[in-house]
């Protein structure tokens, strides 16, 4: 189990996270003024639509958006992951910050086999021999689910199914027993009785190794069966953030709650789906003020102005970033 987080210190404390790509097209803002806070053991679900600027919040904490330009703080254990030399950093990747991708398929090499990606994997930050790390494979394999794990180490990937390689993948990220896993869509394109096991095995591996998750996720549904917190991500950035059961409890952000009214239910036959108007703005040419002010049916004139994130009604752990909510409402 990794060690315990120093007394006063977050695990992980991201302050003004920006993010931004330079095309020919112009300066694309995926990620604007992010922040967040992640203690051990504890689940943090990142939701929103496609491109609202989950993933690449996540990849620029750890150096894995080439061409990024990057500001602000990513505090790991005190240590800021943006300035640290890249060597440091790549120690902190695998051990300190594992990541589960969103595609497995594409994740994996496709011209080797699967215990030997894990293998290099476990060789590229420990001195082990190869026997050693190969016999810790098969057991990592095993130990996520994989049927005779002993002779499917060395298959390649086209012979895995969708949800084999899913805990493939999640196999070779918990194999430094990483204080934070970082699980991108991990349940995407498989069936639904597959996600449930994959989400199963992520908490109880979790429970395990007492590690901390960040959950990158579209499905509302996903988030609130496993994120402790979650953090409301539109255009990039933060719209709403509280605990699970308080944002589904008291969705306050406009936003928010069209997201919900929009999920599948259990009584959908008598309750009609509502889609969210419109279309997410383009990330080059952002709305000014709120960024889902085109779409939002009750936008004011005010929400003109960027609107800050702020607690509801001085509620501290329940926050949106909308003037039609909290503190200075008009």
């Amino acid at each position: 189990m990794p060690a315990p987080a120093a007394a006063g210190v977050r695990l992980l404390d991201v302050r003004d996270l920006a993010v931004s790509f330079r095309t020919p097209d112009g300066i694309v803002e995926a990620v604007r003024g992010l922040s967040f806070g992640l203690d051990p053991g504890r689940t943090l679900g990142l939701v929103g639509e496609s491109g609202s600027g989950k993933s690449v919040a996540t990849a620029a904490l750890v150096g894995l958006a080439p061409g990024a330009q990057v500001t602000g703080l990513a505090l790991y254990l005190g240590r800021d992951l943006l300035t640290l030399p890249a060597e440091e950093l790549r120690a902190v990747r695998g051990r300190g910050v594992a990541m589960i991708f969103q595609s497995p398929m594409t994740s994996l090499h496709p011209l080797y086999p699967v215990g030997w990606q894990i293998v290099e994997m476990i060789r590229a930050h420990e001195p082990v021999p190869t026997r050693q790390a190969r016999a810790r494979a098969i057991e990592l394999l095993g130990h996520v689910g994989i049927p005779r794990a002993e002779r499917r180490v060395d298959d390649y990937p086209h012979q895995y199914s969708g949800g084999m390689l899913q805990r493939a993948m999640i196999a070779m990220a918990i194999a430094l027993r990483p204080r934070i896993l970082v699980a991108d869509e991990p349940t995407t394109a498989l069936d639904v009785s597959v996600q449930a096991q994959i989400l199963r095995l992520l908490a109880g591996l979790q429970r395990e190794l007492g590690m901390a998750m960040i959950l990158i996720t579209h499905d509302l549904g996903v988030a609130a069966e496993t994120a402790d917190e979650m953090l409301v991500m539109y255009a990039g950035r933060a719209l709403e953030q509280a605990t699970t059961p308080d944002l589904f409890a008291r969705p306050s952000h406009p936003y928010t709650r069209a997201l919900l009214r929009s999920r599948p239910r259990l009584d959908a036959a008598v309750a009609r789906l509502t889609p969210v108007p419109g279309q997410p703005p383009s990330l080059i040419a952002l709305p000014a003020g709120c960024p889902f002010r085109p779409r939002c049916a009750e936008a004011v004139e005010r929400c003109a102005k960027t609107p800050p994130l702020v607690a509801i009604g001085g509620d501290e752990g329940h926050d949106a970033a909308c003037w039609l909510v909290g503190e200075g409402t008009a």
